[in-house]
């Protein structure tokens, strides 16, 4: 269940500071619960959804020294920008904000992760 927390945890912070940190780039409404919501929505992902891309694509992870698993990331991130997209919440623009946001979002999991130990 310590994983679970973490990843929650991870998704919150993480898509609160990318919000912050790169301003123009990753938009939101303004609103705390829109990035509470995003959060929990990434950590869900990583949580239930990351192991079995992760599983699928492991060849690929293997040849490429499992530098995949950022692609594999960057996948969940885009895929809840375009679940919120459409109601005018959440978004982010272009795929450098994408790749950051994900970098963002995998080093407080990281971090989050030595915590819960």
């Amino acid at each position: 269940m310590n994983s679970l927390i973490a990843k929650l945890l991870s998704g919150i912070i993480g898509i609160g500071i990318s919000a912050y940190l790169l301003k123009p780039g990753v938009t939101y409404d303004g609103n705390f619960t829109t990035i509470l919501l995003v959060g929990l929505v990434v950590g869900l992902l990583m949580f239930f959804v990351r192991p079995i891309l992760s599983l699928i694509t492991l060849p690929i992870r293997i040849i490429t020294l499992n530098l995949f698993s950022i692609v594999i990331m960057m996948f969940l991130v885009w895929l809840v920008d375009a679940l919120f997209f459409p109601f005018d919440v959440f978004e982010i623009n272009g795929i450098n904000n994408l790749f950051f946001t994900t970098l963002i979002i995998w080093g407080t999991e990281k971090v989050s992760s030595i915590a819960f130990k």
